[in-house]
Order: structure tokens, then C-alpha cells, then sequence
């Protein structure tokens, strides 16, 4: 069996382009233009590429972007007062705040003092308890990536055995309620469990978010299922730098009926996740129907 290959990259562009129609529906029949507000401290390259990234995209859907560049040394009491300003702007339906911040700073005191209904990030402690009691929440944008492909493969999820290897509240956690929301039987796995070979072979489901590189050999993949792998690790081999995944692609693919690849998988889907989200935070605060297709 030759996997079939999960193209996260054509899948985003397709949920960017759901989210663009929609953001001009909104600008026309309501005369509301959602709002995207990022804030970077310090001057972290890989957090400025993203950054820059996601202030492009977010123009490109439609949107309003927000980007607020503070000094690596800006104290914590400036920071929850940018905060607490974008959480009374009407204008900004969405916060995030990227991560990591610098050491000086408290994360989950920060995270925790954005307004939940605009957390388009899902990371406040409200967000996290509303999703793991089955309520109205912002949800991860990972997450929701990996679900949204996972059901545009399989159509329904229900009663399917699926093994998150994880137990990040970023993405494993927050992966597994998902799929629990969609009927699955859901184990968490991780590095530490006892016969994780075994605990993988059972899955119709695998989603690998271990943060380890190509952890995951082909023979622990159940002939015929679905691998999403969440893992972005960069490698050395043959002399040249190299992403890999948490699984082994090669040999997985030649088991797994349908499997995504790194990079071009789950990646994409975070941005435009975050776009979906940001849309969601400015119906929900206007009264209006949630976006068809982009919520979990």
C-alpha cells in the first residue's frame, strides 16, 4: 500500500480562500472588518519570520492587521497594559500574543490576561476548561488543523480508534478533546508509555506530536491508517539540514492509507487556523452565525 499524501499546503490555501469569501461577506452585509492584533517582544528570528508571515495573510483574507514589536527588556506591567488596551478595542476581534516570551516574562500570566472571546490562540485557562467540558470555545489553531483535515479525509470520525502521541497542552492535550467531540476513542500516548509500539499498532487514527525526530518506524502503523504528524524537527543528514516529522515518512507511508508530510502538512494549516479563528471571535462578538466549515 502506497499512503495517500495529505496535502496541508493545497488544504490551507483552500480554508484561507473559504475565509477571504467569507470576511468579504461580512465587510458587505454588515459593514464589519475582523481584526488580527499580534504582539512580538524581543527580537526572536524565527518569531519575526512568523510574525511577518501572519500580518501578510491576514491582509491577503481581508482583515485588519494589528502588529505591536516591543523591546526584549519591555517590563511585564507594560505588556498587560498593551493587553488590556486591545482587549477594549472594538476593532481587534483577535490577540495573540507570540511565544516563547522573553524569561523575565510570565506566560501564563499573560496569555491568562487576554479577554478569552478574542484568545484566537486558545491558550487561556477559560478556553482550555470550556473545551474539555464540551463547550463553546476558541480552540487551538493546531488542533483544529489537524481535525478539519482529518475529517475532510474520512467524512465522519465517529467510533474510530485514534492514539495521540503527546501531552502538550499546546497539542496534545487539546487534540484529544477534539477528537473525543467527534466520537473517537482516544488514547494519549507519550514517551513514557509502557508498549507504545502495541498502543500505536491499534490506532485508525495517529496524530504524533512528541517533539522527537522520526520516533514513530513505519511498523508501528496499522495497515491502512491515517498518520497526521504534527512534529517539526530539524536534522542534520548527509551534511545538510533537513525537517523531518515525529514519524518516519518513508517506511509510515508504506502502511498508513493516507499520511501528511513535513514540511507541507500540518504546518500550513496553523496560520490559516488562526485566520479561521479570528473570524469566528468577530461573528461571535457582533451576534452573528459562526463561519460554515472552519470551527471544531
Amino acid at each position: 500500500m502506497v499512503a495517500q499524501v495529505i496535502d496541508g499546503k493545497a488544504f490551507a490555501a483552500k480554508v484561507r480562500a473559504q475565509v477571504a469569501d467569507q470576511v468579504a461577506k461580512l465587510k458587505e452585509e454588515n459593514g464589519i472588518t475582523p481584526g488580527l492584533a499580534v504582539v512580538l517582544v524581543g527580537e526572536d528570528p524565527a518569531s519575526q519570520v512568523y510574525v511577518r508571515s501572519k500580518g501578510k495573510m491576514t491582509v491577503e483574507v481581508g482583515m485588519n492587521s494589528y502588529e505591536h514589536k516591543l523591546d526584549a527588556d519591555t517590563s511585564e506591567e507594560d505588556l498587560l497594559a498593551l493587553i488590556e488596551k486591545l482587549n477594549n478595542d472594538p476593532a481587534v476581534n483577535g490577540i495573540l500574543v507570540q511565544l516563547p516570551l522573553p524569561k523575565h516574562l510570565n506566560e501564563d500570566l499573560v496569555i491568562n490576561s487576554i479577554d478569552p472571546a478574542k484568545d484566537v490562540d486558545g491558550f487561556h485557562i477559560s478556553n482550555v476548561g470550556l473545551l474539555g467540558t464540551g463547550q463553546k470555545s476558541m480552540v487551538p489553531c493546531t488542533p483544529l488543523g489537524c481535525l478539519m483535515m482529518l475529517r475532510d479525509h474520512h467524512g465522519s470520525l465517529s467510533g474510530m480508534d485514534a492514539v495521540v502521541i503527546g501531552r502538550s497542552n499546546i497539542v496534545g492535550k487539546p487534540m484529544a478533546q477534539l477528537l473525543l467531540g467527534d466520537s473517537c476513542t482516544v488514547t494519549i500516548a507519550h514517551s513514557r508509555t509502557k508498549d507504545l509500539p502495541d498502543v500505536v499498532r491499534r490506532a485508525d487514527i495517529v496524530v504524533a506530536a512528541v517533539g522527537r525526530p522520526e520516533m514513530v518506524p513505519g511498523d508501528w502503523i496499522k495497515e491502512g491508517a491515517t498518520v497526521i504528524d504534527v512534529g517539526i524537527n530539524r536534522i542534520e543528514r548527509d551534511g545538510k539540514n533537513k525537517l523531518v516529522g515525529d514519524v518516519d515518512y518513508a517506511s509510515a507511508a508504506e502502511r498508513a492509507g493516507a499520511i501528511t508530510p513535513v514540511p507541507g502538512g500540518v504546518g500550513p494549516m496553523t496560520i490559516a487556523c488562526l485566520l479561521a479563528n479570528t473570524l469566528t471571535a468577530a461573528c461571535r462578538a457582533n451576534g452573528l452565525p459562526e463561519p460554515e466549515g472552519l470551527t471544531a
